[in-house]
Order: C-alpha cells, then structure tokens, then sequence
C-alpha cells in the first residue's frame, strides 16, 4: 500500500509527519512517498535519528499555507508538497493522501485534482466524533456551506458506507440535524432532505436535534457545512473546556489528588476516547481516492493513525463502494 503524505501540511511539519510516517511504515508496513523540501526533510530526519527506510521523497520546493487562497493549489502553488502528493494519487502512482495542511485547499485539490466519484455533487468533511456510545460520523463538517436536498442524501449514503467499512457499525442509523425532532421541523432544505432520507433505503432515525448527538442517536450525522462546522468547532471546545475543568479539579486541592490517584486508570481511558489523535483525520467523502485531511495541531502519533486511516480506506474499497450504491440508487430512480 502506497500513501502520499504532504511533508510540510500542519503546525508540526516536517518532524511530526516524519516521525508519525515511520512509524506507519514500520507498524503498518506502508510504504510513503513524502512530498516537500528534499534537504530540509533529510536533515531534520537525521537530527532526529527517523528511519527513511519505506519513505521515498518527493521534491517540491513549495508550500501552499493555511492563509493562501486554497484554488492557488491549482495554478501559483500547482508544484507544492500538497498538489504534488494529490498528483501522485490522481496519477495512480500513490494509493490514498494524507495532509494536515489547508483545509479549504484540500477540499479544492481532492474535486479537482484527484477528482470526484462519478455522481458525487461535492465532497464533503467527515471528521469522527466520540460519542457516549462510541463514536459517529459528522458529514458535512465544512467543505459546502451551502447545499442542496440531494447532497444530504449522498452524505447519508457515503457516511453510512464509512462507518460500516472502517468503524464496522452494522447498519449505521442516519440522522439529519434539525432543530426539532418533528418530520415538520426546519427550514425547505431540511424538509426536503428529510423526505429524501426518508424514502431510501438508508437506517434513518429522523431529525437530530444538536443536545442529542453525544448521545450517540445517529451513526451518521448529515448536516449542511455551515452548522457541521459550527457543531464540530462546539464540540472541540467543549471538550478542551471539559478535559481543563477535571484537570483543575483533581489537581486544585488534596482531596482532589487523592481522587484523581484512584480514578487515574478510568481517566486516562476517558481522555483517550475524547483524543482526536485516536481517529487519526478527517476523511474527504466523494473523492475517487482515499484522501485523509489530519488536525493541523498533529503530533507523530496522530500523524500515523492517520497514515492508518487512508489505508484501510483503500485496503477496504470504500471509494468503490460508494460507486456501486449511487449506481444502485440511479437505476432505482429511472
């Protein structure tokens, strides 16, 4: 399995991606091709004493930043670490992608470089959630602030193959996020979609209104991107807020101390299912190959989960799978 990684995508870049790809090759037995600055990743890899062994580099002197206008991926920045990984995918040379550089940029490089599943209207942003009974699928997270009633339903349809491929969830319940549970709730796009989700053949739960979706209602959250990632951006401060309010507790006073030395165990568990680093990244769902967008604050650790993530995406089919169920659903309509 081969996976191009952006060298020079996130906070942490190169050493994290470094550290976080050989890690991968050696747990996984992936082989990388990196992208970015030849020099600058093989002395910081030497510094740092990181096995090149599996990671082949790809030259590309430049890098498309986070404040760069993210269709400059296409013409000014055509040749940096990020648009020559996603070459390397659309060009069959790479199996899966995996970045944690611009989210807007990959969003653009993942239409139009590496293309979209034949059908598919717009990619979209799923990044996975825990949830109290596990975890969930929020789709879309970002990508389309704007969209329309079909696209919902796609987003059920591809979400659901997701979390049944990767997560392994049998018959993933679909939800669509409302502001009531009512069939009669919400603005025309969420009564259309609602009636769309309704009559396919998806698990769908219903409406989801925003206080339930921790609970684990839906496998599948379907949401426009403007409140996906008003939901999503919530959800990361809530637990940063959360996970500081226990450390202060446990930590303010000695009864506190001795609490935490009893509850350490439990704790650590807890604060590795909020962890983002887990789930590895984001996945772009509609892209004809795997492409992975990582949190642009990874470490090396997550930087591998992700690495992880896009091969069992490709390992798995989940593209192809996807193919097959919108074929499906179009000779159903006709």
């Amino acid at each position: 399995m081969k996976i191009a990684v952006d060298g020079f995508g996130g906070d942490n870049a190169p050493l994290c991606v470094l550290e976080g790809s050989a890690q991968a090759v050696q747990e996984y037995g992936v082989e990388i091709f990196m992208t970015g600055k030849e020099a600058e990743l093989k002395k910081v890899a030497a510094e740092h004493n990181i096995p090149l062994d599996g990671i082949t580099i790809v030259p590309a002197e430049d890098v498309i930043e986070v404040c760069d206008d993210p269709t400059s991926i296409l013409n000014e920045h055509q040749n940096s670490s990020m648009a020559v990984a996603m070459r390397l995918v659309s060009e069959g040379k790479a199996d899966a992608f995996v970045s944690a550089g611009s989210t807007g940029a990959i969003v653009v490089g993942a239409s139009m470089i590496v293309k979209r599943i034949r059908g598919i209207k717009r990619v979209a942003i799923a990044p996975i959630i825990p949830s109290e009974t596990g975890c969930f699928m929020l789709i879309d997270g970002g990508a389309n602030l704007e969209c329309r009633p079909e696209m919902f339903l796609q987003f059920g349809v591809m979400g659901s193959i997701y979390m049944n491929k990767i997560m392994k969830v049998a018959s993933p319940k679909v939800g669509l996020v409302n502001v009531g549970e009512e069939e009669t709730k919400g603005r025309e796009l969420q009564l259309e979609a609602y009636s769309l989700l309704k009559n396919s053949s998806l698990n769908f739960v219903g409406n989801v209104e925003a206080r339930d979706i921790p609970s684990g209602k839906a496998d599948v959250v379907v949401a426009d991107g403007f409140s996906g990632n008003i939901i999503l951006k919530l959800t990361e401060g809530l637990a940063k807020f959360l996970m500081s309010g226990l450390k202060g507790v446990f930590l303010g006073s000695v009864r506190g101390k001795l609490a935490a030395m009893l509850t350490m165990k439990d704790m650590k568990q807890f604060k590795k299912k909020m962890d983002y680093k887990e789930y590895g990244g984001a996945a772009l769902m509609g892209a004809s190959k795997p492409v992975i967008k990582a949190h642009g604050s990874s470490d090396g650790y997550a930087y591998k989960n992700a690495i992880r993530q896009a091969k069992e995406f490709a390992e798995l089919d989940v593209v192809g799978e996807i193919s097959r169920a919108l074929q499906e659903q179009k000779q159903k309509e006709q």
